[in-house]
């Protein structure tokens, strides 16, 4: 018994997807450096393009020498997943079924990564290290996306 091609529809054999420009990512991350800068937090800010590989990192100069790592690795982890990482914590605890994820390479379920859309597809990604909290992460990489939102809607 065989089954048709078309039985199952058609698929194209390519597709179109947006990305974040360099221009783009780099105002996100100007605007994020600059409210944690504001609110007197030296950090470091990654933006990532829809695969999580980082297209610009800004570390303030008093920002620690983790945070370059750790802003790229909630960037990668919200593309990924595309969920704030905020929203990854509580899902990824010990006894839940998702809590293996904390152990994959390159996880970083701490708050201040947050992906970024353009009319409902994933573009890009933010992450924020350096804050004294993750939820002041979260403000900061809020910021960065907020400086860019109107061209995303375009």
């Amino acid at each position: 018994m065989g089954v048709s091609v078309s039985a199952w529809g058609e698929e194209a054999a390519t597709f179109s997807s947006a990305s974040l420009t360099p221009d783009s990512a780099l105002k996100a991350a100007q605007a994020a450096l600059k409210t944690c800068r504001d609110a007197g937090f030296n950090v470091a800010v990654a933006v990532a393009d829809r695969s999580g590989v980082t297209q610009v990192m800004l570390r303030d100069r008093f920002a620690g020498a983790h945070t370059p790592q750790t802003a790229m690795g909630k960037a990668w982890t919200a593309a990924s997943f595309r969920s704030n990482t905020s929203d990854l914590i509580a899902m990824t605890q010990a006894g839940n079924p998702s809590a293996g994820i904390r152990q994959l390479p390159g996880v970083v379920i701490l708050g201040g990564g947050m992906p970024i859309e353009s009319k409902g597809s994933l573009v890009g990604a933010i992450g924020i290290s350096g804050a004294p909290t993750g939820a002041d992460d979260d403000r900061c990489a809020k910021a960065g996306i907020d400086a860019i939102r109107v061209s995303l809607e375009f």
